[in-house]
């Protein structure tokens, strides 16, 4: 078995470390994405975010009923909701009947319901609450990145997370993504803390306790957070095989571990999945089935093929799939009407390769960091690819082509951008016109990304929405 050191001063769990500058940075940072996103919540028209009207309904039903709504024939009209989108969802036409999310996980919804009710329905105190949720994103992604790497590229993580102008405007909005995500972040920096610990975790009950909680509450937020249950039985296999003493047999302890952790998560789980058994049927228990009887007429794939064909015009499936996935990572806003200039794509498209060559380049330093941080950088990265098949899967059946679905891989990808941008500062300091400056350069493009964030929404959100 793969020997994991045990903690030492070489091998410090640098989330403890904190030194007076990181925490004011981090908190500019933290300020800087509330404020943004404050612009975002308050000054976008109503219902301008994916899916927000149908979110809001979840909400007002339980705040009206006392009980979670179900999901029925006729809450998905697509003639409707399209001229809705179109006509910008004027007065006249209510939203009251745009229920197709009664199907979600109920925890977002009843965390959300007091606000509604101390509020007075209001959509933005909602819009600020998830954006108050989506703050925490930040602050797991720091602690994580500062373990792997430093105080430095932990700033550089979070702030690439805070200032990605689609994220921020559908953090802005009322939708359950910010839960999903911020239980996705503190899952994996469980992850990553349990691997420093090593197989000394096992023999911590509220380690066990902890893992299984934050399961048990993302089984109950989005199905997209489902990722946290591979990603726990990979830790606890490599805890496994990590090990170096018996622990009463270290294949018995770790799955000891992991069946406290599962046990905890699928009772919190079945909250949701006892109802849905006898709602959405035995064999729908998270009502996808049900689900997808509901939205007829959303465009589907093989439909979308048979109209426009693989490859080859700006509407067939794989070009529309790339460059819609692309722009509405960085930024297609309202119901994916609203693109930016074609040059700032231009910009983010040099950005982004730029950042895949340097992450390129740090991940060949893999096999001399430590071992905990390797089997951390593997989770973290299965995570990112469980992400990812999940949209692909999405996209089979229905044209879905939204990056935003990708977000909640935002943790790992944070990673490997720090890392990136951390290998080009250090190639930029070989320059003798740069030299030691080059640790500041990625606040350049950092920055420019905060300002993006503020220019789209003046020049073309707005302008475009209302």
């Amino acid at each position: 078995m793969t020997e994991m050191p045990k903690p030492d001063k070489m091998t410090r769990w640098q989330g403890d470390k904190v030194t007076s500058l990181h925490p004011f940075t981090l908190s500019l940072i933290v300020v800087t994405y509330l404020l943004i996103g404050a612009l975002y919540a308050v000054l976008t028209p109503a219902w301008q975010t994916p899916d927000e009207p149908a979110h809001y309904n979840v909400i007002r039903q339980i705040a009206q009923t006392g009980n979670l709504p179900t999901l029925q024939i006729g809450d998905y009209n697509q003639d409707y909701l399209g001229q809705m989108v179109g006509q910008k969802f004027p007065p006249e036409l209510s939203v009251e009947s745009v229920q197709y999310q009664d199907y979600q996980p109920p925890l977002y919804y009843v965390l959300a319901t007091p606000v509604y009710l101390l509020s007075g329905g209001s959509l933005v105190a909602l819009r600020l609450f998830s954006l108050a949720l989506g703050a925490g994103v930040l602050v797991f992604a720091f602690l994580i990145v500062r373990a792997l790497i430093n105080d430095w590229a932990g700033l550089v993580a979070a702030a690439f997370i805070a200032f990605i102008p689609q994220h921020i405007s559908i953090m802005a909005g009322v939708n359950n993504d910010s839960l999903s995500e911020l239980l996705i972040a503190a899952g994996l920096f469980l992850v990553v803390r349990g691997l420093w610990l090593g197989s000394s975790t096992v023999h911590r009950p509220l380690s066990a306790w902890l893992f299984g909680l934050v399961l048990g509450l993302a089984f109950i937020t989005k199905v997209q957070a489902y990722i946290l249950a591979p990603v726990f039985v990979a830790h606890a296999l490599l805890l496994w095989r990590s090990s170096t003493t018996p622990l009463r047999g270290s294949a018995q302890g770790a799955l000891g571990w992991l069946a406290v952790v599962l046990g905890l998560g699928l009772a919190l789980g079945a909250i949701y999945w006892g109802r849905n058994f006898f709602v959405c049927g035995p064999w729908d228990v998270v009502c996808g089935n049900w689900h997808n009887q509901v939205v007829v007429g959303q465009p589907t794939t093989a439909e979308w093929i048979a109209q426009y064909g693989w490859w080859g015009s700006a509407d067939a499936l794989l070009n529309r799939f790339f460059t819609f996935s692309f722009q509405s990572f960085w930024g297609q806003f309202g119901w994916m009407s609203v693109v930016m200039d074609w040059r700032v794509y231009a910009v983010l498209l040099v950005f982004t390769v730029a950042l895949a060559i340097g992450s390129v380049a740090a991940s060949g330093k893999l096999w001399v960091i430590s071992y905990w941080k390797r089997a951390s950088v593997f989770l973290l990265a299965f995570s990112a690819l469980l992400t990812l098949g999940l949209y692909i899967y999405y996209n089979f059946g229905f044209v879905q082509h939204q990056g935003r679905y990708l977000f909640p891989a935002l943790v790992p990808l944070s990673v490997a951008v720090a890392a990136s941008l951390r290998q080009w500062a250090k190639w930029l300091s070989a320059a003798p016109s740069v030299g030691r400056y080059a640790p500041l350069l990625p606040i350049v493009p950092l920055a420019g990304m905060a300002a993006l964030c503020v220019f789209a929404l003046f020049r073309f959100v707005l302008p475009a929405l209302r």
